[in-house]
């Protein structure tokens, strides 16, 4: 439970505080906690369109009309394929992502194939399958699988303003579950959805109580056709200084820059002195993201490292 005195002083710190003085505050904590290396992840979109869900956002429902891929599960070779080319570029974990509320019995056993094939290829792998129970965790688990991702998405106040159809304490479930069967978690959310700082605050203490192993950070890029469509997207400074809240709050774990990168533009390079130590890497679930190749020499130039030992 955050304590009010906490929140406070970091809504003053966010006011107060000079950008820079925050953000090379931040560099010092992930250099003390995470030092000098990058982890990358990458994900396959392995079942695209037609969720049930309605989150504001995202292009995947099948309440709005987007220019989303729609396509069954793919199969196992495919996403081995993937899994293959990711790591032969340094990637250390790799995802399949679905959309939908949860996967049938079916694709759940399909995926369960699919980690195992992985497995044997030495490809730690995570998935975000939506709202899976300890059982059908378990079992994954017995497949192989490392991580589960589920993104809390913003704070518990302001979620009912960005989805009716499944709750925040669902969310939160699963990654209760996922812990319970012994996997790592990685929960985050998207910003600029129309939060403010003391939703992101209030996000960042949920996600330390969780105790969270990785926390993905996604910049809103409105997406024609959803209800977000019409957002003004964030600032590169308020980026920047989402970034570097989160590492200040949850200074021992991966602070993870995925989609909406690019509204950064040319303050791209600042993602990891303002305190992000992982990014993912190669395209997103919709849209595109930046060539593995690119991200290496990205965090080369950088004088960084990257993080690649495969468990």
């Amino acid at each position: 439970m955050i304590k009010n005195e906490s929140k406070e002083m970091y809504l003053k710190i966010l006011d107060k505080l000079n950008f820079y003085d925050l953000i090379f505050t931040a560099n010092a904590v992930r250099k003390k906690y995470r030092g000098d290396k990058v982890e990358l992840c990458a994900i396959v979109n392995a079942k695209s369109g037609k969720c049930s869900e309605d989150c504001s956002f995202c292009a995947q429902s099948s309440r709005y009309k987007t220019d989303s891929p729609v396509y069954p599960l793919v199969d196992k070779d495919e996403i081995l394929k993937k899994a293959i080319e990711a790591k032969k570029h340094k990637v250390k974990r790799f995802s399949i992502v679905i959309s939908g509320k949860k996967p049938s019995k079916q694709e759940l056993k399909q995926i369960g194939e699919t980690i195992e094939h992985l497995t044997k290829k030495e490809i730690n792998t995570c998935a975000s399958l939506g709202f899976l129970n300890y059982d059908e965790l378990c079992y994954l688990r017995d497949c192989g699988l490392q991580r589960v991702h589920c993104n809390i998405e913003s704070s518990e106040k302001f979620f009912p303003e960005i989805c009716t159809t499944h709750s925040f304490s669902s969310k939160v479930q699963t990654l209760e579950q996922a812990k319970k069967a012994g996997l790592s978690i990685c929960s985050g959310g998207v910003f600029g959805l129309g939060e403010n700082w003391s939703d992101r605050v209030d996000m960042a203490y949920f996600l330390k109580d969780l105790n969270v192993d990785s926390v993905p950070i996604n910049f809103l890029i409105p997406i024609k056709g959803t209800p977000m469509e019409h957002r003004t997207p964030l600032s590169p400074i308020d980026a920047l200084k989402i970034i570097a809240l989160f590492r200040l709050i949850l200074p021992q774990k991966d602070i993870r820059i995925c989609g909406g990168r690019q509204l950064l533009g040319e303050f791209s390079s600042w993602i990891f002195i303002a305190g992000a130590n992982a990014l993912m890497t190669g395209n997103y679930l919709t849209t595109q993201g930046r060539h593995y190749i690119d991200d290496l020499k990205f965090i080369e130039n950088h004088g960084l490292e990257v993080d690649f030992v495969v468990s």
